[in-house]
């Protein structure tokens, strides 16, 4: 079979077995090539003559685009075309810094069609973060909005400088590309293994890892993702994702069209969710991906006066609370699917369509993956290290850290990828996630998971969103703080603290109780994690005699105390 053969082979499969896990789990094999460039070997051949909906971005304003999947594929080969005659070759790297616009597309399925490596950039990204981005990328061309250029002003003419919406000197119009040839040849082959992305990882260092991917591990490997989310042909799926992190290539990208699915985006300046649900239920979307963060916001509204089309709502990015699983619930009739992943991989982990969800597990493992629970020793245990078996040759695995021969030896040690987080393994598979291995801490030496904690205090009707982290104590070592955000008619007061603190004691055992709340907004990166890492710091730091304004302690209540 040709490589287009053995992608929809490997695909048809899991659409065939989409309600039947242990099926799908047990047979999915995932397709193996040496030569696969998934824009001319799969994208270009399902395009030809294909009319439907590829993409539709739909404006705040009420500006509608549609473009099929024949006009993409005619589309993206005149970028390639203009990429190549502005003297761009195979391995070259891109920086693409572009929000969701067209041209954002139509770049990724040139660049891949070229065989560029592509640096995907968040558009917040500051002028010094460019710098690292394109040094340590070592990009050779950068693709970006005229809005933006004021960004790259330090970069001398050796960067190749292109302008969407304008163009000012030593910058090069992107609308050139549309007079190219709408014909694209490849000049040679692409292998499986050419690296293809280039992520720097939102972590909470300043200097993120650079995480490298292949012709084969994203685009093959969100096979895993499409089976998740339970994508069809024919979905009109939006994945609420800002482009320049790796969920966006997830779910607004390779995902859908893997599926023959329309990728749908709404635009906004700000985050309104009464907008959004409009927009859900006026589009028609069948699929919606979200993080948690827009979840919370999202069951502020009152969800049943929207009747959506919605037929599969997942969550990613961080776990999902039960709190928030049970409204979506209650209005809808449906229920959020939880799944896992992270940069270096697709979907690993997820509650499948037609599956059992367990309310606070992220699932099983999903096909194309072994799974396994390590203790720090290395042997399979109950509650450990979410870890992927080497020897399977996980198919969505990154090809490794880029020029950082120690981060890989240690993610890589004793035959397995290892991904910092914990989680406990259930009798049927099923994987509850507890934390990082860098959140997890103790009190009075009892294991403390903030994400458990989090879960109970987004419970109480006050809370839009917390955080808990150690906080300094003489006695107990550490005990738990909770970094609160109220919804918006709750007053950060003494009254509400109580309130919260009588919640935390009915739902926790004593040794987890809460002990000090501080209101206040929440560090988050700029693809939307909180940073725990920078509270933790400021607990540590803290001046013990001096107290934060808005921070209650326990002890300010007596009557708590008598209890």
């Amino acid at each position: 079979m040709n490589p287009t053969q053995k992608f929809l082979q490997a695909r048809d499969f899991l659409f065939e077995h989409q309600l039947d896990y242990e099926t799908a789990y047990r047979n999915f094999q995932p397709p193996e090539f040496d030569e696969f460039n998934w824009a001319i070997d799969f994208f270009d051949v399902q395009a030809a003559g294909n009319e439907t909906t590829a993409l539709w971005i739909v404006e705040e304003t009420g500006a509608e685009l549609k473009l099929s999947f024949s006009e993409m594929a005619e589309r993206s080969n005149r970028v390639a075309n203009f990429f190549r005659a502005l003297g761009l070759r195979r391995g070259d790297h891109i920086l693409v810094m572009l929000g969701n616009q067209l041209e954002i597309w139509e770049t990724m399925l040139a660049a891949i069609k070229l065989g560029l490596v592509i640096i995907p950039c968040s558009t917040l990204l500051t002028a010094d973060d460019l710098v690292d981005r394109i040094r340590r990328g070592q990009a050779k061309v950068v693709v970006t909005n005229y809005s933006e250029i004021e960004k790259f002003s330090q970069f001398n003419k050796a960067l190749v400088k292109i302008s969407v919406g304008g163009t000012q000197k030593n910058w090069i119009s992107y609308q050139d590309a549309y007079s190219e040839s709408a014909s694209f040849a490849p000049e040679c082959i692409t292998k499986a293994s050419d690296p293809l992305l280039l992520y720097f990882t939102s972590g909470t260092t300043s200097k993120p890892k650079l995480v490298l991917h292949s012709h084969q591990s994203y685009p093959v490997g969100h096979l895993s993702t499409m089976y998740w989310i339970g994508l069809r042909p024919g979905d009109v799926h939006f994945n609420i994702s800002s482009p320049g992190w790796a969920k966006h290539a997830w779910s607004s990208f390779f995902a859908p069209w893997n599926a023959g699915a329309t990728v749908f985006v709404y635009n906004y300046e700000r985050f309104n969710a009464r907008k959004v649900l409009e927009t859900l239920e006026r589009c028609r979307v069948t699929t919606l991906c979200a993080p948690p963060t827009v979840w919370r916001m999202l069951i502020q509204e009152n969800l049943a006066d929207y009747p959506v089309s919605l037929r599969e709502i997942v969550g990613a990015g961080e776990p999902l609370n039960p709190e928030i699983i049970e409204q979506v619930r209650s209005a809808w009739q449906i229920t959020i699917r939880d799944g896992y992943g992270q940069t270096e991989t697709t979907a690993q982990i997820g509650n499948s369509p037609g599956q059992t969800v367990k309310d606070g597990s992220m699932g099983r493992a999903l096909p194309g993956y072994k799974v396994s629970v390590l203790d720090p020793d290395g042997i399979p245990a109950r509650e450990g290290e979410v870890s992927l078996d080497l020897s399977e040759n996980p198919v969505g695995l990154m090809l490794g850290y880029r020029d950082a021969a120690e981060k890989n030896t240690e993610a890589m040690r004793g035959g397995f990828y290892h991904t910092g987080d914990i989680a406990v393994r259930d009798n049927e598979g099923y994987l509850t996630f507890v934390g990082r291995n860098d959140d997890i801490f103790k009190s009075s030496d009892y294991r403390i998971s903030p994400f458990e904690l989090e879960s109970i205090l987004l419970e109480h009707e006050s809370i839009a969103e917390a955080a808990v982290v150690p906080s300094p104590d003489a006695v107990r070592l550490s005990v738990p703080k909770a970094f609160i955000v109220l919804s918006a008619d709750s007053a950060a007061d003494s009254a509400t603290a109580l309130s919260i603190f009588r919640h935390c004691r009915e739902r926790l055992a004593p040794y987890k109780r809460v002990r000090r709340i501080e209101f206040s907004e929440l560090p988050k990166t700029i693809s939307g994690k909180i940073r725990r890492v920078e509270l933790r710091k400021t607990e540590e730091a803290r001046d013990s005699e001096t107290r934060p304004e808005l921070e209650f302690c326990e002890e300010d209540f007596s009557e708590l105390l008598k209890k």
